[in-house]
């Protein structure tokens, strides 16, 4: 039975895939109903802190988007991807890598990827060489952000076992970062040059390559407010985070958790950037980062729902059949990690629906923070929305989805820095904890 069941999960996995964008939420949703109405399994968490922490976190980038805070930094990263276009594989990924960290989410990316190409095209590199390396940056950051889902839902699960949220970001970060550089050196190596690619010349002599730019920007004191606020609100959060946990131990008996602190700083952060830069609250809905984030919520809740009531139901057969193996071979948690986060669709929903098991098999905290990385194969299936807006937005062709769906052109850079990450995260780790 247990396999029919695993199938149903399968199965559901794969018609929210199929429908895209907020599908897989619903279509997670519908698999516990026919999991618990039809075979009878009681259902599992619903994961409230995870959807909830993504409400507060994009109702303050959507207020800062607003206030015209995103495009203010989409203008200084032209800035300095300007400065040495030559070099834009390695300092795109950069500014998505950070953007991300800082925001939480990687939506943010959206907004450099247009000037990532424009960069490239005048600087003669091939496009899709920094695109390809940017998404996956602005995808694994994730796994570093202080005020990620992921790894805010991932820490509470480290810390009964004697791991603090620092140690968490002392390894995430460092290793992520080094292993976008090792990417970011794949992918400067893939392709033709621009020049001799017979697509881009076609294109260019079909009038179908044009020049854009953000030269006609004009920064606000309620852009660069935004921001300030924001990033004020992040120094907040990782402080409070460290001054309450038990390896600094500063503030014994908190009044008000981590998880919950976030929430609160992050609504304080958007309340003070409406009052300060004096936004309609009515047009903060409308925001392209509150609608995906929203977005992403749903899908969490359907998906890592779904996966929990599967797990949750089976944690003894599955101790049985795979505790052995994660044991004695602990890296293979990253391969599982990955292909559940190709299907997931989220950082967050995986973390959620498969840490807590692979720790209670008995994985050690420097291998599960190790595999931590792993959770950001979105980019395998070329459905993804940031990937496919790098595909849409680069006019010279070279950024592609291949005809046989896995040989497109974030598949090899993406490994690599996976792989690269899990590899850093295991020396950090051993070093670090």
């Amino acid at each position: 039975m247990i396999w029919i069941e695993l199938l149903v999960v399968l199965f559901f996995i794969f018609l929210g895939s199929k429908m895209g964008g907020i599908g897989i939420g619903y279509a997670g949703g519908a698999g516990v109903v026919v999991l618990t109405l039809i075979f009878g399994l009681k259902a599992g968490s619903v994961p409230v802190d995870v959807i909830l922490i993504i409400m507060a976190v994009i109702s303050a980038i959507a207020a800062m988007q607003k206030a015209g805070g995103l495009d203010y930094l989409v203008h200084l990263s032209e800035k300095i991807l300007r400065k040495n276009p030559k070099r834009v594989t390695f300092i795109a990924p950069t500014v998505t890598y950070w953007m991300t960290l800082l925001a939480g989410t990687g939506h943010t990316a959206y907004a450099a990827l247009p000037v990532i190409t424009e960069v490239a095209k005048e600087g003669g590199v091939r496009p899709s060489k920094p695109l390809s390396i940017s998404v996956v940056a602005s995808q694994i950051a994730i796994t570093a952000s202080p005020i990620s889902a992921a790894v805010v839902i991932f820490a509470s699960f480290l810390e009964p076992l004697g791991v603090s949220y620092l140690q968490l970001l002392a390894v995430a970060i460092p290793s992520t970062i080094l292993a976008c550089l090792v990417g970011a050196i794949v992918a400067n190596k893939l392709g033709k040059p621009l020049a001799e690619d017979p697509e881009y010349q076609r294109r260019v002599a079909a009038g179908l390559v044009k020049a854009k730019s953000q030269e006609n920007y004009k920064d606000s004191k309620e852009a660069k407010r935004s921001v300030g606020i924001f990033l004020v609100a992040i120094i907040l959060i990782v402080t409070y985070a460290s001054m309450i946990s038990k390896k600094v131990g500063l503030i014994e008996n908190p009044m008000i958790g981590r998880n919950e602190a976030i929430m609160a700083v992050m609504l304080l952060a958007a309340t003070v950037i409406a009052l300060v830069c004096k936004i309609k609250m009515n047009d903060i809905t409308s925001m392209s980062t509150f609608k995906s984030g929203m977005s992403a919520a749903i899908c969490v809740l359907g998906v890592a729902w779904l996966g929990d009531t599967f797990v949750s139901n089976h944690i003894e057969e599955i101790k049985s059949a795979a505790g052995g193996v994660l044991n004695e071979y602990s890296w293979m948690l990253a391969v599982v990690l990955f292909f559940a986060s190709m299907l997931l669709y989220s950082q967050a929903a995986t973390t959620t629906a498969l840490m807590p098991a692979a720790l209670a098999l008995g994985v050690s905290p420097i291998a599960a923070i190790a595999s931590f990385a792993a959770v950001s194969a979105l980019f395998v299936l070329p459905t993804y929305p940031t990937l496919l807006a790098a595909v849409e937005m680069d006019d010279t062709g070279t950024t592609k989805i291949g005809k046989y769906v896995f040989n497109h052109s974030f598949i090899i850079p993406g490994v690599v820095t996976i792989v690269s990450s899990v590899i850093f995260g295991f020396i950090l780790g051993g070093l670090i904890l």
